[in-house]
């Protein structure tokens, strides 16, 4: 790939409280594909950039990709770790200690091994290998590209704590005690240490073959949370606050068939069969294929949505700013995050919110819930049954204790 002539600068900024590290870099369409694979990189409207975290390994997984695209400037970055670092040296002084001053940033180092390994972070040679047989048994397996970040990230976190410490040594108290650190002293929510034994699992299980390593490892209980969900009205209120019909025809695709963010972003125009009055979702979550409803209305929006175009779509239901190129994930949050506003709907939501709506909505109807599990594409029946705990009308059928009493003349108000 030919390198544009461009310059990609490091900054270190504060971002809602947080300490970031910006990414800025004139507008490029390679740039950007590349910037927005980072682990936890996120844009900023506010500060008009991408930003990744403030960390060592955050910042060398950035030089790695990044490099291939353009030249990484690291100079700002650097003399402001060392200002923040000795804020009350004069210039000079800074000038004179700059090569004695050692710094959370570490210069990317001359690529020997191959493009498809990510030495993200230095490790022990003790644990080098165990690292590169952990990244080669995944990619083997052909896991999805979400699962094997997961993974790929928490595996390496584990490895830095062992510095020199080889981890196919380790044994079942061992791995206890260090989830214990990871929720006593990490204070890591249950839901990320659960992602973390997922990984060990793996690593022990599959790459090192200790079967049933993992049978009676103890794991956090996770909180019960329930879906949150809008309200039939609210939904309604949410697609009249948005008046593009590219925004409009995006978020009444998700509701009306119940798909996640990613699902919607990425349907295909053959993936639209008018005859037979369905959606075809391709790949989905656990690579698991499947039909959805396609509902009039929505065929209708549809329709009109591509005649609104100055260009018909080629391939993409809902292209990006590229042609070829689906729609992205953020994009779509963003819609979604902009029609909430707009329409003064205060509750903490997500897009994601659409398909719990969606599945709620019809359980509200009397929908059979096996049929809502296929249209979900749920693996489990009690994934879907999470949505029988709000459902609206078996709540509104419970009197209250309360309402008994005053019924009674038991209490006065």
């Amino acid at each position: 790939m030919e390198i544009p002539h461009f310059i990609i600068t490091l900054k270190h900024i504060n971002h809602r409280k947080l300490e970031r590290i910006a990414i800025l870099a004139p507008h490029n369409a390679v740039f950007n594909k590349v910037v927005r694979k980072l682990s936890d990189c996120h844009w900023s409207r506010t500060q008009n950039c991408w930003h990744i975290a403030c960390s060592k390994i955050a910042v060398q997984q950035a030089l790695f990709a990044l490099s291939k695209v353009g030249k990484v400037d690291l100079e700002l970055l650097k003399q402001q770790l060392i200002d923040k670092k000795n804020p009350s040296t004069t210039v000079n002084e800074i000038t004179e200690k700059k090569e004695k001053i050692i710094t959370t940033v570490a210069i990317a180092p001359k690529i020997t091994t191959p493009l498809n390994i990510n030495p993200f972070e230095a490790l022990g040679a003790a644990n080098m290998n165990a690292y590169h047989e952990f990244i080669n048994l995944l990619k083997a397996k052909a896991y999805s590209q979400s699962t094997f970040k997961t993974y790929r990230n928490e595996f390496l976190i584990f490895l830095k704590k062992l510095k020199d410490i080889p981890a196919e040594k380790l044994e079942v108290e061992h791995i206890k005690r260090y989830i214990v650190h990871c929720l006593e002293d990490d204070k890591l929510s249950e839901n990320t240490v659960h992602s973390r034994l997922n990984a060990l699992k793996f690593y022990y299980e599959q790459v090192l073959g200790k079967e049933k390593m993992f049978f009676e490892m103890p794991r956090p209980k996770k909180p019960l949370q329930l879906p949150k969900v809008l309200g039939e009205s609210e939904v309604g209120k949410l697609f009249n606050a948005i008046h593009n019909i590219k925004h409009k025809a995006i978020l009444f695709t998700a509701y009306s068939a119940g798909l996640r963010v990613s699902e919607v972003v990425k349907l295909r125009l053959q993936d639209i069969d008018s005859s037979r009055m369905q959606i075809f979702v391709e790949k989905a979550k656990g690579k698991k294929d499947r039909y959805v409803m396609l509902s009039n209305l929505l065929l209708d929006i549809l329709r009109g949505y591509i005649k609104s175009l100055k260009t018909t779509p080629t391939y993409y239901l809902f292209e990006g700013q590229n042609k070829h190129e689906h729609y992205s994930c953020r994009s779509a949050q963003d819609i979604f995050k902009m029609a909430k506003d707009k329409a003064g709907i205060t509750k903490k939501m997500s897009f994601h919110s659409l398909r719990h709506s969606f599945a709620t909505h019809l359980l509200d109807k009397g929908v059979d819930i096996k049929y809502i599990k296929d249209l979900l594409g749920h693996f489990n029946i009690k994934t879907t049954e999470r949505y029988l705990h709000i459902r609206k009308d078996k709540l509104m059928s419970i009197s209250s204790p309360l309402d008994d009493l005053w019924v009674k003349g038991e209490i006065k108000w």
